[in-house]
């Protein structure tokens, strides 16, 4: 069969008219737009970022301006972004990511981050970087979804999990990364099998307890970089050595990892400002903290210490405390159950609360209340309620659309928020300078989290700190033997976390309730406590001279 094949006589003749008057062929401002958007788009040098021509709006520091350029030229789009609280990990994360946007590299975007904080991951992306982007809901398109946030919990669940791991993403960031540094779990599994381009791992403790922390967040962005997880252990034992004592392990991270300090930054910051404010018990409340003390003293199967610290919070988390107690014991009530029960009832209002009153009503600006039980959070919101005083309560339970709401409140209602410690990270409260702690927290890593709320970049005032506690009680002893002997509450907490793993305390607070736990006496428990400050003091002056030398 033939296929007959017309000749076009006339295209020739069309062709070299058309040449003579190009105008027809396109029109010129047209052309001009076509010419100046790629102008506008070309990348003049792999070393020279684009980004920032494209986000005038935004003034960037140094330091987060050599992260980005440092992340794509030298480590390939993976690393480790370390930076200590508060100067900027989400902005520097934010420009790499519209870095390769810009120059094409990247379309298809994951980025996973506590639920406390999706929100504001795609406010700041879409309001500071022009990306727009979709948070997880009930209804998720995860295949054809370009730039999507999650938490890793709705990402790794059963119903989710496998979509996602057959998308390949050009890009992959997660947000508070020290929460995958157990190589044995859900989450880290669940990053590792994600196909990926490039990926950043956002957190301010690489090093949290031991050395391997850092090994398996590296072997998340590079595995195998740093040999075989029982060669390394070989090698490397957290009870010799720590990464500064290593040159060529402290390169190697170097390569992979960027941390930048705030007395490196030369940023400059604002005071803070710290302010202890004791209060004493009245002779009837001092009478029910001893009766707690002796009656849980008595009854050796359990601690005293946690219902000594809640009645230094309030009548009402240490009341429900011992009630839960009292169901557990198979309905079986000890005879002075009732009696104490009794007193704790019969009490005014907690000389800590009155205290607190009387602080917010002789100042008219916003203050952020830190407590550490929900019991207490209900009894403060309620009192403040009587007395005329806005508040807001912010606590875990929460999903991340009611904390959005309570942040907002906050800002443009409300004098006060009353949160636990679920505000102590990730949400920026930027515009507030005031901070209280009720409740004092007995691991200072929570303390500098709290505080880096609103002492971080973007504050403009000095930071004001009041620290409640209570005189002859345990909130004395801490306050006096672990946190002023050390001066934590005037230095940023910096390589802290450092010392407490050389010296094997991965868990301070619950080293310093073992104290008052195993001592027949307060006496005693002091002295403990003394010995425990005087030997972090001593390693961190030592830490000191020996930074002074380089």
């Amino acid at each position: 069969m033939s296929i007959p094949i017309l000749r076009d006589e006339t295209f020739i003749q069309e062709y070299e008219e058309a040449i003579k008057t190009p105008s027809q062929l396109a029109d010129w401002q047209l052309f001009k737009q076509s010419y100046q958007i790629a102008e506008t788009m070309k990348v003049p040098s792999f070393k020279d970022l684009v980004a920032p021509k494209f986000l005038p709006h935004l003034e960037f520091l140094p330091h987060q301006i050599k992260c980005a350029e440092k992340v794509i030229q030298h480590m390939n789009g993976k690393a480790l972004l370390a930076d200590e609280v508060g100067l900027g990990k989400t902005i520097e994360a934010g420009l790499i990511l519209k870095e390769y946007m810009l120059r094409g590299l990247v379309q298809k975007v994951l980025i996973l981050v506590p639920a406390s904080l999706v929100n504001q991951w795609a406010l700041e992306l879409n309001q500071k970087f022009l990306i727009p982007t979709v948070t997880s809901g009930k209804r998720v398109d995860w295949q054809n979804t370009n730039i999507l946030i999650s938490t890793l919990d709705t990402a790794k669940s059963a119903r989710h999990r496998q979509t996602i791991l057959e998308q390949d993403y050009d890009f992959v960031i997660v947000d508070e990364a020290h929460k995958l540094k157990n190589h044995k779990t859900k989450n880290f599994h669940f990053v590792q099998q994600l196909s990926k381009k490039y990926c950043l791992l956002l957190t301010a403790t690489p090093v949290q307890n031991k050395l391997t922390d850092i090994f398996n967040l590296i072997s998340l962005l590079k595995p195998g970089y740093l040999g075989t997880y029982d060669d390394f252990i070989k090698q490397h034992r957290e009870e010799k050595r720590k990464v500064d004592e290593d040159p060529y392990l402290k390169q190697l991270i170097s390569k992979v990892m960027v941390r930048n300090r705030r007395a490196d930054t030369g940023v400059h910051w604002t005071k803070r400002e710290i302010e202890t404010i004791w209060v004493p018990f009245t002779d009837q409340e001092m009478d029910t903290y001893h009766h707690v003390e002796r009656f849980f003293k008595h009854n050796t199967a359990i601690s005293a210490i946690t219902y000594v610290r809640e009645f230094c919070s309030s009548r009402e988390a240490c009341y429900l405390s011992i009630k839960k107690w009292v169901q557990q014991q198979d309905n079986v009530e000890l005879p002075e159950t009732n009696e104490l029960l009794s007193s704790i009832e019969q009490l005014p209002h907690h000389a800590k609360a009155l205290k607190l009153v009387e602080l917010l009503k002789s100042s008219d600006e916003k203050f952020i209340v830190f407590t550490e039980y929900r019991a207490t959070q209900i009894y403060l919101q309620w009192l403040l309620q009587q007395e005329k005083i806005p508040s807001v309560i912010y606590r875990g339970g929460f999903k991340k659309g009611k904390k959005d709401w309570m942040r907002q409140l906050f800002q443009h209602h409300a004098q006060v928020m009353i949160a636990t410690e679920a505000a102590g990270e990730g949400i920026n409260l930027q515009f507030c300078h005031r901070l209280i702690n009720y409740d004092l927290p007995w691991n200072p890593m929570r303390l500098e989290q709290r505080i880096g709320r609103i002492h971080r970049f973007g504050q403009e005032n000095d930071v004001k700190i009041y620290n409640f506690a209570l005189k002859n009680t345990v909130d004395e002893h801490v306050m006096n033997l672990l946190y002023n002997k050390i001066h934590l509450f005037e230095n940023v907490i910096g390589n802290l976390e450092q010392i407490l793993s050389d010296l094997h305390l991965p868990n301070l607070e619950r080293e310093v309730e073992q104290i008052f736990e195993e001592s027949r006496s307060v006496g005693e428990s002091k002295i403990k406590l003394n010995n425990l400050t005087s030997v972090i003091q001593s390693y961190q002056q030592a830490d000191e001279a020996k930074e002074n030398l380089l």
